[in-house]
């Protein structure tokens, strides 16, 4: 039995449920960000990101900073990419949008290739875009969050280095890591940035992030400043490799406490097998997207193939509207999101189904949601055809 206050169960696509212990280590005493206890699960955290992102290779480099995952955008944007460069950022909802604000920020110059809402780009067309014009970095969002939308990194990657070899691939992972399969080393990813709130299972605060050793070097080949201070790799790298080789360092406070809770999560998923993580994410979400078809109901990502396995975006009867629907379900205890997607945010709620909700099997999440989602829609009047 758990032992937080009684609370409705939070089941969007992030923040997620917490487990016990992680929110546990949340309450650490106050210890010195340079002392060497801290200094050793700083730098245990690091080397299991590396176990996480598959990644075996001394050269890549995993980050740890506070700030939400949104601070991944200006770590790739401030450090990978210059003023005056060309980036194709491939777009399958909201977050895409927001990635080439940011680039654009910094004076990158961001061209998007769009796919219908529920789709997303097939690998013709961004073939097609990466031999027309050079571009230092193609983003894909694994799975974006506004439309539950799971895009393929593998067969991607390879076709990037077989056409546009000098492009850096990265991957906005916020949606995606500790929840769908990642391969860094084997796919020759060159960056994936997450956060710690989501799949990970870890109250947000933290930008986490894994970068190649290529994209290292094409940072440190910048033929100008990083346009950012906090966001700069100037400044961060040299700590993340002195925490990971166990040395204080300092260039801005850390938080302990987050990272004692990462620490926790971290230990906890890896203590058993990543095949039987992304196993249970997948069957947990084939039940859920068995129960939506079962109600008569449609998802965002009409193509099994591109549906996420960390949550699921559902569109609703033209009679309901998510602002009754929610709060009823919410009556019921549980808590789904709204739609995010500017073009048609009022007329789909997404779940989200990651982490202990899926994991834990003294935990019933899962069904008691998928039984208040049917009587909530009963309840407003709805009836499949």
């Amino acid at each position: 039995m758990s032992g937080q206050p009684n609370h409705p169960t939070l089941l969007i696509p992030g923040p997620i449920e917490f487990d016990d212990a992680v929110l546990q280590s949340m309450s650490h005493y106050s210890e010195s960000h340079v002392g060497a206890p801290f200094i050793a699960t700083f730098g245990e955290t690091l080397s299991m990101l590396r176990k996480l992102f598959q990644t075996e290779d001394p050269s890549s480099q995993p980050f740890v900073i506070s700030g939400s995952g949104t601070l991944g955008w200006d770590l790739v944007a401030a450090n990978l990419a210059e003023p005056g460069d060309e980036v194709l950022v491939l777009h399958t909802g909201y977050f895409a949008d927001s990635f080439a604000d940011c680039f654009e920020t910094y004076g990158v110059r961001a061209t998007q290739l769009k796919a219908p809402i529920g789709s997303r780009p097939q690998l013709p067309e961004i073939e097609k875009a990466l031999k027309e014009k050079k571009y230092k970095l193609l983003t894909v969002t694994h799975v974006d969050t506004s439309t539950g939308v799971l895009s393929e990194l593998k067969a991607l990657s390879e076709m990037v280095h077989r056409v546009s070899p000098d492009t850096l691939v990265i991957v906005d992972g916020v949606c995606s890591v500790g929840c769908e399969e990642i391969e860094f080393d084997k796919w020759q990813l060159d960056g994936v940035i997450t956060a710690s709130q989501k799949a990970i299972g870890c109250p947000a605060g933290l930008s986490i992030s894994m970068y190649s050793g290529r994209a290292i070097k094409t940072f440190q080949a910048r033929k100008t400043p990083p346009g950012s201070y906090f966001a700069s790799f100037k400044n961060w790298l040299p700590i993340m490799q002195n925490y990971e080789a166990k040395k204080a360092s300092y260039f801005a406070t850390p938080s302990p406490q987050l990272i004692h809770a990462l620490h926790t999560s971290l230990t906890q998923i890896l203590s058993k097998p990543l095949a039987e993580r992304f196993a249970a994410h997948r069957a947990a979400s084939q039940k859920i997207k068995e129960a939506v078809t079962d109600l008569g109901l449609k998802q965002l990502a009409s193509d099994p193939a591109n549906q996420a396995n960390g949550m699921t975006a559902i569109y609703l009867p033209e009679n309901v509207k998510a602002p009754e629907l929610l709060p009823n379900l919410l009556k019921k205890g549980v808590i789904f999101a709204g739609g995010l997607h500017k073009e048609i945010a009022a007329k789909y709620i997404r779940f989200g189904h990651m982490g202990v909700s899926v994991t834990d099997s003294k935990r019933d999440d899962i069904g008691r949601a998928i039984q208040a989602l049917q009587n909530g829609l009963s309840e407003a009047g709805y009836q499949k055809a």
